[in-house]
Parts: C-alpha cells; sequence; structure tokens
C-alpha cells in the first residue's frame, strides 16, 4: 500500500482558546493519498500525537500490508497490528480507503453504507473562550448559524453565558473540556440550565468516571461524554455515568470504528454526538456522511478557518448537506 502524506497549515480566523489549552492562530492537518482515494487527521497532543508521530507511523506501512485495497476491514486489521496506538494515523488511512472504494463504485459514502442524506441534522457553531464581550461579538458574527457550542471553563462561566444570552436565543450546547469538578458542575448547570442550555459535554476529568456519574445524577441536562470515550471498548463503561458519547474519527481510527461506537452505543441507549477537531472540509465531510446515524451533529472545524483547500458539504439553515459526489465528495477549491 503506497501512501504519499503532506502536511498543512490551516489558519484559524480567530484565536481558539478552550478551557485546557492556550489559544493558537493555526493548526496543522496531515493529509494522504492511497490510490484514488484521500483522507485527512488532525491529531491532537491531548491524546499524544502530533503531525510528526503520524508521519512516522505513516511511514512504517509498507506496500505488502496488502493486496486487496477494496477489504477495508481486512487492511485497518492489519494497519492496527503495525501502529497500535497511532489512531489518528489510522484515521487518514481508514478514510482515503473509504473514499477510494465510494469512486470506484461510483457512489458517495452514505449511499456505500445505505444512509438517507435527507437525515442530517443541524451542526452546532462553537464559540471560543475569550473575555465575555469578544464571545458575544463572536457570537453576533456567527448569525448563520442555528446551534451555538460554547466553550467554558473558567470562574466567569455564568457570566459568559449571561453575556451571550444578552445577544441570542439560539439554542447552546456547552462545552467545559475537562475543566470542572463534579461538584463545580453541579452547581454550574443548575444555573446554566436557567438559561437555556441544553447539554453539557465533558465536566469533569476524563478518567473520573465516578465524578462523571454523580454530575450526570444531579443534573437536569444531558452529559456527553467526549475526552473520556475514545473507542467502542470504552463505551461499556460510561453506561451509567453519561448520557452519550461524541465521537471523533481523529480519536477513534476512523469510519469502521466510529461505526462500531455508534452501535455499541445505541445497544447501551446513549446518545451519540460527531464531533470534530479543526479540520479541513475534507475531515468534515467524511464525518458528515455519518450524521444521519446521530443525534447531534459538531462539525464546524473547516468553518473556523481562512484557507481551506477542499470544498464539500454544505449547509443550509445549518442543516448538513451532504455532496452527491462518488466517495468523500470534496474538490479541491481550485477546481
Amino acid at each position: 500500500m503506497n501512501i504519499v502524506s503532506r502536511i498543512t497549515d490551516l489558519q484559524l480566523k480567530h484565536p481558539f482558546k478552550i478551557a485546557r489549552r492556550a489559544t493558537d492562530a493555526y493548526r496543522q492537518v496531515v493529509s494522504v493519498e492511497i490510490d484514488r482515494g484521500i483522507g485527512e487527521t488532525a491529531p491532537a497532543r491531548f491524546y499524544g500525537e502530533t503531525v510528526e508521530t503520524v508521519r512516522l507511523a505513516l511511514e512504517t506501512i509498507t506496500p505488502e500490508l496488502t493486496n486487496n485495497l477494496d477489504a477495508i476491514h481486512n487492511v485497518m486489521a492489519a494497519a492496527e497490528t503495525v501502529l497500535g496506538g497511532n489512531y489518528a494515523a489510522k484515521s487518514a488511512i481508514d478514510m482515503a480507503l473509504h473514499d477510494r472504494l465510494g469512486k470506484k463504485l461510483g457512489v458517495p459514502l452514505y449511499q456505500l453504507w445505505g444512509l438517507d442524506p435527507q437525515n442530517t441534522p443541524c451542526t452546532s457553531f462553537t464559540i471560543g473562550l475569550d473575555e465575555p464581550e469578544i464571545m458575544a461579538e463572536k457570537t453576533r458574527q456567527a448569525e448563520a448559524y442555528t446551534i451555538l457550542k460554547v466553550k467554558l471553563g473558567t470562574p466567569r462561566d455564568i457570566e459568559i453565558i449571561e453575556t451571550l444570552r444578552s445577544v441570542t436565543d439560539k439554542p447552546i450546547y456547552v462545552d467545559a473540556n475537562t475543566a470542572w469538578t463534579p461538584k463545580e458542575a453541579v452547581r454550574k448547570i443548575r444555573e446554566l440550565a436557567k438559561h437555556g442550555v441544553e447539554l453539557i459535554e465533558q465536566p469533569t476529568k476524563p478518567s473520573d468516571l465516578a465524578g462523571l456519574r454523580f454530575v450526570r445524577e444531579n443534573s437536569e441536562l444531558p452529559i456527553i461524554a467526549d475526552e473520556s470515550v475514545k473507542r467502542a471498548s470504552d463505551i461499556p463503561a460510561l453506561v451509567g455515568c453519561v448520557d452519550g458519547i461524541n465521537i471523533k474519527l481523529v480519536k477513534c481510527g476512523g469510519l469502521l470504528e466510529a461505526h462500531r461506537m455508534i452501535h455499541v452505543a445505541r445497544t447501551h441507549g446513549l446518545l451519540i454526538m460527531i464531533g470534530c477537531m479543526i479540520e479541513s472540509s475534507l475531515g468534515i465531510t467524511a464525518a458528515a456522511h455519518l450524521t444521519p446515524l446521530v443525534d447531534y451533529a459538531d462539525l464546524d472545524g473547516n468553518l473556523l478557518i481562512t484557507n481551506d483547500p477542499y470544498t464539500g458539504v454544505t449547509l443550509e439553515n445549518g442543516k448538513l448537506i451532504l455532496p452527491e459526489r462518488p466517495g468523500i465528495g470534496v474538490t479541491t477549491q481550485e477546481t
């Protein structure tokens, strides 16, 4: 299997900050080509991966890894033995193989999986952490988006939401990115619920499942795990601790594993969100093809950058509109 890769710097429209990470001006992604298929990954240091670890992992793949690229399950099983915990690298390979197969068969990914593109949800649009007044201005600029996802995790959390509520009445999802203690989360959620917040994502530290359970048992809002859940094997331990999970291709290892996670989560009666990193329209569109299967979409990484190399999924009144072209269905901006 011959893989060609390259690193791209994605420039952010605004500096982006969350509770555990400083402000950034750009993010790097790694794109890959396998035969006619293309894929992308946006590795996160939080999960122990960087563009350098991805490139090194891709260099370990040999052409003899498989003789049948159509058999994606077999290819990824072989990649598992070679790449181990390099999930971001596996995600790029998985995505490229799916794109290749869709192009070969002449069908978009959603049709390859038997999904109805009309069943996509609306995506949320993220407002990164900043001074309340700056976050309010970003909210005004996000008029085109129907749902907001607000990053919190500071002593001014309630003030932030009160300020945003002075400029919008849109549905708000809150993401604390592991910043709260369990008791702090319960206190803040009671206040946030009064301001029309609809769900809370990852309020406590990833490994504190007892803390998550305590929060869920004392919360009137749904609790969604993100950093606490990476792959399907993580889901059973979360049953009773949260109401749902956030699946990201980069952290789980690709579309095959994302499908597994969806089925396991549904078996346990959990809500499902498809999320993202800051990515181009290539990675975002690949994930968007899964959204007919989920409850929530947070696929706005491409909306936060100024130099998107691709055109793919679009929005209509906030609703994700999947491309009808074969495979992932993206085109380069020059096309």
